[in-house]
């Protein structure tokens, strides 16, 4: 499984987990419940509508309202901008097939984002497989051609990186949906089909694991001999 290259500058957040324990991270946290407050339900109402009458511009309002948002997730899920390019088009070409299913029971982006989710994961283990055939040939090399890793020591983000990768793809779900996109626990218990109590025990294990992967390890004090 490849990294998680991350799309925002979010380093001392993750730090801030390590250091503080369960404490929610503070930094960027008045960001974060500006974005838990600021979504409007008339414009997904609104949104929702134009896109199930077929008007185009309900997908461009869309996009607008959210795309930004989209690309993130997309990014700090896939690794690749690329990747997440391809992600957030397939997911709105998915939207305009599927449009029809939309009951209204969860918020339109709520929906919106479970489709993204799921495509991201599509992606994840596409590329996974073909990461592993590629191993595979890379093993049947003669040992003169054998591929080496660099020897440099990893670097901070290279660090943080590897430490969510580890994490579950569950657990890093419901941490970069909460943490660096801002949602809600309701939400996110819409978008992963879980309950909200699920999904903030998820979080904290999230969290717990990340703290002991990031945390320095514990030397042993000894006398003087």
């Amino acid at each position: 499984m490849g990294s998680v290259g991350l799309a925002l500058p979010w380093e001392h957040k993750l730090l801030a987990v390590a250091r503080d324990g369960e404490r929610r991270v503070e930094s960027g946290k008045g960001q974060a419940e500006t974005v838990r407050t600021s979504e409007e339900p008339p414009q997904d109402a609104a949104v929702a509508a134009a896109c199930l009458s077929g008007n185009l511009q309900g997908y461009e309002r869309l996009y607008q309202w959210q795309g930004k948002r989209m690309k993130n997730l997309a990014r700090n899920l896939l690794g690749s901008p690329m990747d997440a390019e391809d992600a957030v088009q397939e997911t709105f070409l998915k939207i305009q097939r599927s449009i029809s299913g939309f009951r209204g029971q969860s918020s339109f982006v709520t929906w919106t984002f479970r489709i993204l989710v799921n495509t991201c994961h599509d992606l994840r283990r596409s590329r996974v497989r073909r990461k592993d055939q590629v191993n595979e040939d890379v093993d049947s090399l003669p040992p003169h051609k054998e591929l080496r890793a660099p020897g440099a020591h990893p670097s901070l983000r290279m660090a943080l990186e590897s430490a969510l990768d580890r994490l579950s793809a569950h657990q890093r779900d419901v941490f970069l949906l909460y943490e660096v996109e801002g949602f809600r626990h309701a939400e996110i218990a819409g978008m992963l089909e879980i309950s909200e109590t699920a999904s903030k025990n998820t979080l904290f294990q999230a969290k717990r694991n990340l703290r002991s992967m990031l945390e320095p390890p514990r030397s042993s004090a000894t006398g003087a001999i």
